[in-house]
This record gives C-alpha cells, sequence and structure tokens, in this order.
C-alpha cells in the first residue's frame, strides 16, 4: 500500500496547496473590499459593508460536507467533474474563502490606524495606502493567518475523501475505515500530523523573518 499511500499524500498536498492559494487571492481582495467600506474605512459604504458581511457571515455558517455536496452542479461547470482531488478544490476554495476574508480584515485592523492617518496627510492614494501600509504593516500576521487556514484545509480535504475527494481522507476512509485495517488509518492520521507540523513551522519560521 506504500504507493497508495504515496498517492493520496501527493493529492491532499495539491488539494491542499492550490485551494489556499486561490481562497488567499480572493479572500484578500475581499478583505480589502471590506476594510475600504467598513464605517471609518478609506472609502465608507454602509450598504455594501452590509451586504458583504452578511454574505461572508452566511457562506462561514455552512457546514463543509454539505456546502460540498451543495456545490456539485458549480463544481461539474467549471472543471467537468464532481469528484476528484480537481473537484475538491472548487468547493474547499469557496468554504475558506470568507473565512480567509476575516482573518485578514483582522490583521488589517491591527494596524495602528495613526499610521494610516500618517499615509492620509502625506497624500498617499487608496491603492498605496491598502499596499504600502496596510499590507506591510499586516504581513507577519496575514502569514502565520495562511498557516491557520492551510491547516483548516487539510482537515478539510480529509473529510472530503470520504465522499470522493481522494487524497488522505479517501485513503483511510476507503482502505482503513472499510477495510478494518486501522493500521492504514493511523499511517494516513500520522501523515496528516506531519504536514499540520510542517506548516505550521513555516508559518512560524516565515514570521520570524518578516518581523
Amino acid at each position: 500500500m506504500i504507493g497508495e499511500l504515496f498517492r493520496a499524500t501527493l493529492e491532499t498536498l495539491y488539494m491542499v496547496s492550490l485551494s489556499t492559494l486561490f481562497s488567499l487571492l480572493m479572500g484578500f481582495g475581499l478583505a480589502v473590499v471590506l476594510i475600504m467600506a467598513a464605517p471609518g474605512g478609506l472609502r465608507p459604504n454602509p450598504g455594501l459593508y452590509r451586504a458583504l458581511d452578511a454574505g461572508v457571515n452566511l457562506l462561514r455558517s455552512f457546514p463543509f460536507m454539505i456546502l460540498m455536496i451543495a456545490l456539485i452542479p458549480v463544481t461539474s461547470f467549471i472543471v467537468g467533474m464532481a469528484i476528484g482531488s480537481t473537484a475538491a478544490i472548487v468547493p474547499l476554495t469557496i468554504a475558506a474563502t470568507p473565512f480567509m476574508a476575516r482573518l485578514v480584515e483582522g490583521s488589517f485592523l491591527e494596524v495602528n490606524p495613526d499610521v494610516v492617518e500618517a499615509a492620509r496627510s502625506f497624500g498617499a492614494s487608496d491603492a498605496q495606502i491598502v499596499f504600502r501600509v496596510l499590507l506591510k504593516e499586516a504581513l507577519p500576521s496575514i502569514v502565520l493567518n495562511t498557516a491557520v487556514l492551510a491547516i483548516a484545509l487539510l482537515g478539510y480535504s480529509a473529510m472530503a475523501g470520504a465522499i470522493g475527494g481522494g487524497g488522505l481522507g479517501a485513503f483511510a476512509y476507503n482502505y482503513g475505515y472499510l477495510r478494518f485495517r486501522t493500521d492504514l488509518m493511523m499511517y494516513a492520521v500520522a501523515l496528516l500530523i506531519a504536514i499540520v507540523q510542517a506548516i505550521q513551522t513555516c508559518g512560524n519560521i516565515l514570521h520570524r523573518k518578516l518581523r
């Protein structure tokens, strides 16, 4: 079973890395809109902020298993299939984007508002404030939050494996649980733990370097 275990590990890394990248980019964009439209933001827009805030909270309230099943038509339309590791990236990204948006928004809110006001007083544009002030100041926190996101997606990917998503979750379910092979299930769990430790360690190292 070494070959199958190795293939499942690669599938898990594939799902988690791409869904983390996509949800980070989309969550960052959503967080920028939220921070700008918020009361007291760079471009306050109460109506837009309330709509986005409600939408983010709504998506975050969906259990992942239900969301993955509900998104089967969307997944089939985007990637041409409903099962497999590639198909799982779509619901993983959609589930993680609002979560990442909140994490990035929180990182932005931790930035000293006096720094933003100083940039405004020097005539900085909104884009300059976002990318050269907020992002620069919040980057260490965003890096740690990205590690948190990747670890959460690792757990989601394991759940996705139970309903056709592939990866270590599918390996543990198909070869471990259904065949009563506790040893194979433990191998999959051990690999998941190792990946979690590697992600968190890399996040901590980058955080220290950026600070």
